[in-house]
């Protein structure tokens, strides 16, 4: 979706996902989505330890297939791991059981109970399916769109600063196609938030 912030309806539609934590509360969650990748993942790891910040990753399970290093470095240093599918799937193109059944394969290697679905979208019944098979769904409240062609650096942290409030849930990605506009933001994004008072939780 082409938006920083959730729509209303989205809410309505996915009623007991998490879209924001508590909002009284000066706390921001860090997300990273489609990881976890040599290329990028173990340099977001680095930028973390600096500001002593932990996040959840939703990963996608043939990523950690193919790099189970990366894998083991972002649970070695203490972060949440999410289920991002195993094959980055949207749900509109699959039914209910295969999209099930990708989220399962995903899950023999990740053992999480959490889930995010790719592009953010998924079928009511695909919706429901996974929710029955324990997981807790979490979607943003601030998604960065550092994925964007149209969007640099600078952008990106702009819309940290306009949109975060108390209780975000902070989407970014730890993928090639975000790497040149993380290399700006991600830094200066937590310098930002706890310049603001923030604290960083983890889901």
């Amino acid at each position: 979706m082409f938006i920083e912030q959730p729509a209303p309806y989205l809410r309505w539609i996915y009623p007991h996902a998490l879209w924001r934590m508590g909002r009284y509360d000066q706390t921001i969650y860090l997300t990273f989505d489609d990881g976890p990748i040599p290329e990028v993942t173990p340099w977001v790891l680095g930028v973390l330890q600096h500001y002593g910040v932990k996040a959840t990753f939703f990963m996608v399970g043939d990523n950690v297939r193919k790099h189970p290093e990366e894998f083991k470095q972002v649970k070695d240093a203490g972060h949440r791991i999410g289920n991002h599918t195993y094959h980055h799937i949207g749900g509109f193109r699959h039914g209910t059981s295969s999209y099930l059944r990708d989220v399962e394969e995903a899950n023999k290697l990740l053992q999480t109970d959490l889930f995010r679905p790719p592009h953010g979208w998924m079928k009511t019944r695909q919706y429901r399916s996974v929710r029955r098979a324990g997981y807790t769904i979490v979607m943003w409240d601030l998604v960065t769109r550092d994925y964007s062609r149209h969007l640099n650096g600078r952008d990106v942290l702009r819309n940290v600063r306009r949109y975060a409030r108390p209780g975000s849930i902070i989407t970014f990605h730890d993928s090639l196609k975000s790497h040149d506009k993380l290399l700006y933001a991600l830094p200066r994004a937590i310098e930002w938030l706890q310049e603001q008072g923030y604290r960083f939780g983890l889901l």
